[in-house]
C-alpha cells in the first residue's frame, strides 16, 4: 500500500475502528447476562460500592464468530481485505488509546473535584502519571465499566484480525496450511476460553486494583490486536506454514499445557474466593488465615498464571518455525512484562498482607517457574 492510499483509505479504517467499537459496546448494553459482583471497594466519594458486573462477553463473542463464517462461506463479507487496511487500523485504534486516555483524566479530574469541591493543582510528574495509570478505578459509561468492557474489543478484535489472515490465505491460494489451522484453533479456543471464564475476571489484578489509564487503554485497543496478531503475518504463505509432526506435537503439548496452567490457576483463585471449602484437585483446600490459598497450583508458585500465558504464546510463535525473530517478540515483551507486574503484585501484597505474606512465600517458594524462578 502506497503512502497515498493509506491516506485515502484512512476514513474508511477509522470508520471500521469506531464502529467496531460502538457495536460491541452497544451488544454489551443491551444483551442479557449473568451477574457478577466486584471487590467492595472506596469511590471518590468515600462511599463502599460493589460494582455488578453484566457478563455476555461470549455471547457477543459467538455472534461475531458466526458473522465472520457465515460471511466467508457465503462470499458475502470480505474479510480478508481488513489485512489491507491494518495499518490504518492500527493508527485510529492508537487515536482511541491514546484520546481516550485523555478524556479518562479529564472525566477523572472532574469526578474528583465534584467529590471534592475543589481543584487540586498538579506536578507535571503528576500529571503525567495520572495520564499513565489512570485517575479513576471504575469509570463507567451509560451504566457500563469501562475496564471490564475493554476487554471485549480488545480480544474479539484480536480474533477478527486473526480470521482475516485466514481468509487471506484462503482467498490467494485456495487452501489453509496445517500452520494456520492451528494457528486459528489456538487463538479462537484461548478467546472464548477468556469469555467462558469472563466471571473469574472481576476478582483479577487489573480489576481489583489497577486504575483505568494509559497503560491498559492503549494495551486494550491497539497492542493487543495488533501485536498479537503479528505472527499471523508470517503464516500467509502456506509453504512456510506446513510443519514436521514433531513440531505439531510440540506447539499442541505446549498450548494445551500452557492454557491448562492459566485458566486452571485463575479459577482456583476465583473458586476460593467464592466458597472457600471447595476441593482443589480432589483435596479440601488450605489457606493461610483463611486468606491466602496455598493448594494447586497456587502451592507450587506465586505466578504460575503469568508462566502459563507466556507459554500459550510461545506455542503461536513456534508455529512460523522461526522463519523471522519477530513473532517471538511477543513471549519475550510477555516474559517481561508479566515479571515486571509480579514483582510490582510481590511489593503490593507484602505491603497488604504483611507476614501473613512471607508465610507464604516460605510455602510457594516459586514465582513463575518452579526451581528456576
Amino acid at each position: 500500500m502506497t503512502f497515498e492510499s493509506f491516506l485515502a483509505r484512512l476514513p474508511i479504517s477509522g470508520m471500521l475502528v469506531f464502529g467496531f467499537v460502538a457495536g460491541i459496546f452497544l451488544l454489551s448494553k443491551l444483551l442479557p447476562g449473568r451477574v457478577d459482583y466486584g471487590v467492595p471497594h472506596q469511590n471518590a466519594q468515600g462511599e463502599t460500592v460493589q460494582i455488578g458486573y453484566v457478563l455476555n462477553g461470549l455471547s457477543i463473542f459467538l455472534i461475531v464468530a458466526a458473522l465472520l463464517v457465515v460471511g466467508i462461506l457465503t462470499d458475502s463479507l470480505p474479510v480478508h481485505r481488513l489485512l489491507d487496511d491494518f495499518w490504518g487500523l492500527f493508527f485510529w485504534a492508537n487515536v482511541f488509546g491514546w484520546g481516550g486516555s485523555a478524556v479518562l483524566q479529564w472525566a477523572g479530574y472532574r469526578n474528583q473535584k465534584s467529590a471534592t469541591g475543589a481543584a487540586s493543582s498538579r506536578s507535571a510528574k503528576a500529571l503525567a502519571e495520572d495520564y499513565f495509570m489512570g485517575v479513576e478505578l471504575n469509570p463507567s459509561l451509560f451504566g457500563v465499566d469501562l475496564k471490564m468492557f475493554s476487554y471485549k474489543p480488545s480480544l474479539i478484535g484480536l480474533f477478527v484480525l486473526n480470521v482475516a489472515f485466514a481468509a487471506s490465505q484462503l482467498h490467494d491460494y485456495g487452501r489453509l496450511s496445517t500452520a494456520m489451522i492451528l494457528y486459528q484453533a489456538f487463538t479462537a479456543i484461548y478467546v472464548f476460553n477468556y469469555f467462558h471464564f469472563e466471571y473469574g475476571m472481576v476478582f483479577t489484578w487489573d480489576i481489583i486494583a489497577e486504575r483505568f489509564g494509559w497503560m491498559l487503554v492503549w494495551g486494550d485497543y491497539a497492542f493487543v490486536p495488533f501485536a498479537y496478531s503479528v505472527i499471523g503475518w508470517y503464516l500467509l504463505d502456506p509453504n512456510v506454514g506446513e510443519l514436521p509432526a514433531g513440531l505439531i506435537v510440540l506447539c499442541v503439548v505446549l498450548f494445551t499445557l500452557g492454557l491448562w496452567i492459566f485458566r486452571g490457576s485463575n479459577e482456583q483463585k476465583d473458586q476460593f474466593k467464592r466458597d472457600p471449602s471447595k476441593a482443589i484437585w480432589g483435596q479440601p483446600p488450605e489457606s493461610i488465615q483463611g486468606r491466602i490459598l496455598i493448594s494447586g497450583f497456587w502451592g507450587i508458585g506465586r505466578k504460575l498464571n503469568y508462566s502459563g500465558e507466556i507459554t500459550v504464546y510461545t506455542s503461536w510463535a513456534l508455529l512460523t518455525q522461526f522463519v523471522s525473530p519477530v513473532p517471538f517478540i511477543l513471549p519475550l515483551w510477555l516474559f517481561c512484562l508479566l515479571t515486571h507486574r509480579a514483582w510490582r503484585d510481590d511489593v503490593k501484597c507484602r505491603a497488604k498482607y504483611g507476614e501473613t505474606w512471607e508465610a507464604y512465600c516460605k510455602k510457594a517458594r516459586f514465582k513463575m517457574i518452579p526451581f528456576i524462578y
